[in-house]
């Protein structure tokens, strides 16, 4: 599953692009339609064309909701960015931006809305704006479509370019701990407590017990829904409303999670390594006052710098975040911190849940600190991959000594950043390879299969079986690894081969002539064909699977237009007279019984006729 969310400055039209793509009205509550301004979450959701489901979480635009706006960003996939044509880059769009790109949301679509209320040269104008806004952020490369909600142009282009950048993004995967950031609270009659979010992490099924942090509070699941739909199970990444058992409304808020119990501990102290965003006017100071806001928590705070008295924007460092209220977070969180009266002042990354309060300016503890974000636990994962690759999860687990939740959150990102290739279904027996040993694999599979191309240039592809005992990887791993090529097309599928999407057949001058005068022969005596073959196998194979001919028996051939006016005759026959025997069928086309039997017998196979005695019926 995957999570769209809308950004950018407000009235730039991202509530009624939301409407034109869906048809559903993201401005739920009753001062968003009096006002008609977006101030708080809105939520839709999108069918595509390859059949994808996506949520679509609409957020504010004013600058006064900004923090509105921080709930719903942190769990998102890709994020179409709206820029009003008429209007171009304005305050919050900068500022939206700025969180983006601390949040490290890469995967993105720059959505010139409102393009029906400018000329040709002023939209160019605005599209070299934005290109200029990206320049340096996690969208520097974010393509840019225009587009109007009112007329409905280049919605169908931007729908095609949300799929396409799915294809190549990673669905989020299940670390066995379930982690849903509430965003919405509300009662439904006759159902009790219904809470809505983004689940980030695992996954949670109808009857599962859970806790919501920080209070503590235990309870468990008693329905699910996703886009106004019953659900049993809900997978990570999606936006799911879960109806809970013994809570009351009273007891719960926007900012807590739902999780699986046990594992997750709230705190009010984290190591964090901060970056003060470019544009800031100002520096963040040691002891600074802050809103801090992570997943959709939003809590009062104070940043301690650990190695410096002031962070200068643009400027990255170690700071502890001491909060006034506890929040529930994992290492590896990121987060934005912002301030009342200057606004989005940076972010960054969780290091440390539960560290000390650390003395400043000591060597040791900056060091521990760098240590804990280079992702330890990725480099001990990948260390025992490399030492025998490929290799199931399940080995590489034990190989890192890590528990398995720390070696999921590893594997997800290694996986993220491509230095590790997971093949096959998510689990301890998924296939693991580090990037270079699935970058020979990929080259020797592509050489085997050129080689073939060369050797026999008539046919289609390469037998899997054949690839499978040369490429000498495990038999049982075989059809997810050939998937896998295929999916990052370095191979083509044609179901019992596989080729090269660079391979076509051409038949040389003298071939073609061979073609030419069999099937010449074949249209003289369509009904009574020539039974001796002149055609080297390889090229009637090709002529047979281009459907040219058709083969119905040993040494009986059939042109296809002959083909397909004898199945048209035998089926007209059979159904005037509700059968039809080989000895009618010869008379029926003036050909000798060998032909005849052949062609009932290959109708028989085609599971149009059945064989009743000596006769035939057509199937039903």
């Amino acid at each position: 599953m995957y999570i769209l969310g809308t950004a950018g400055h407000v009235d730039h039209g991202k509530s009624a692009l939301v409407y034109a793509l869906t048809g559903i009205d993201p401005d739920r509550l009753p001062e968003e339609k009096r006002r008609e301004m977006t101030v708080d979450l809105g939520f839709a959701w999108l069918k595509l064309p390859s059949g994808r489901q996506v949520s679509i979480i609409d957020v504010p635009g004013h600058e006064r909701f900004v923090k509105n706006m921080l709930a719903g960003a942190g769990g998102i996939d890709l994020v179409l960015f709206v820029i009003a044509a008429n209007e171009g880059v304005m305050p919050q769009s900068r500022e939206h931006l700025a969180i983006l790109d601390l949040l490290n949301i890469k995967t993105g679509i720059m959505v010139i809305a409102k393009k029906d209320l400018v000329d040709k040269e002023w939209l160019e104008l605005v599209i070299s704006e934005a290109k200029e806004l990206v320049k340096g952020t996690t969208l520097n490369d974010a393509p840019i479509v225009a587009v109007s909600a009112i007329t409905g142009e280049g919605l169908p282009s931007l729908i095609s370019t949300i799929d396409h950048l799915l294809d190549s993004t990673t669905p989020r995967e299940d670390i066995g701990k379930a982690r849903l950031h509430i965003d919405r609270v509300f009662t439904t009659k006759g159902f009790g407590t219904v809470v809505t979010g983004t689940l980030i992490d695992g996954k949670l099924n109808i009857g599962q017990n859970v806790e919501i942090l920080p209070p503590g509070l235990r309870t468990s699941i008693r329905g699910l829904e996703m886009h106004k739909q019953k659900i049993d199970t809900a997978l990570p990444g999606s936006r799911v409303a879960a109806n809970l058992t013994k809570v009351t409304l009273e007891e719960i808020e926007r900012g807590m999670v739902i999780t699986t119990p046990g594992w997750l501990k709230p705190t009010y102290l984290l190591d964090a390594k901060l970056r003060a965003i470019s544009t800031l006017p100002c520096s963040i100071k040691h002891n600074m006052s802050v809103t801090f806001h992570t997943g959709s928590h939003e809590v009062a705070g104070r940043i301690r710098l650990l190695d410096r008295e002031r962070l200068d924007p643009g400027e990255t460092g170690w700071a502890q975040v001491n909060l006034v209220r506890p929040v529930a977070v994992a290492k590896g969180d990121l987060f934005v911190i912002r301030s009342s009266q200057k606004g989005t002042l940076g972010g960054g990354e969780i290091v440390d849940t539960c560290p000390k309060r650390h003395r400043r300016f000591q060597r040791t503890i900056i060091q521990s600190l760098k240590s804990r974000a280079e992702g330890t636990s990725e480099d001990l994962l990948l260390a025992a991959l490399e030492a025998s690759p490929p290799s199931e999860f399940e080995k590489v687990i034990l190989q890192s000594h890590l528990s398995e939740a720390e070696a999921k959150q590893a594997l997800r990102s290694l996986v993220s950043k491509a230095q590790v290739i997971a093949v096959g279904h998510e689990g301890l027996h998924q296939l693991l390879f580090p990037y270079s040993h699935w970058e020979h694999l990929t080259k020797e599979a592509e050489r085997l299969t050129q080689n073939y191309h060369r050797r026999f240039p008539l046919r289609r592809g390469m037998p899997k079986e054949e690839l499978k005992s040369q490429l000498k990887i495990p038999p049982s791993q075989f059809d997810n690894i050939l998937q896998k090529l295929v999916d990052e097309r370095v191979l083509v599928d044609d179901k019992t081969a596989v080729r090269l999407p660079s391979h076509s057949i051409r038949l040389s001058p003298e071939q073609q002539v061979k073609v030419d005068v069999f099937l010449k022969a074949l249209a003289q005596n369509p009904y009574s064909p020539p039974t001796t073959l002149p055609l080297e196998p390889d090229l009637l194979n090709l002529l047979i699977e281009e459907r040219k001919m058709v083969k119905a028996g040993d040494g009986i051939i059939f042109s296809a237009p002959a083909y397909e006016e004898m199945l048209k005759q035998v089926v007209k026959h059979i159904e005037s007279r509700g059968k039809i025997t080989v000895a009618e069928a010869r008379d029926l086309f003036q050909t000798s019984r060998r032909h005849a039997v052949a062609l009932m017998e290959y109708l028989d196979e085609q599971k149009i006729t059945r064989r009743v005695g000596n006769e035939r019926v057509l199937r039903r």
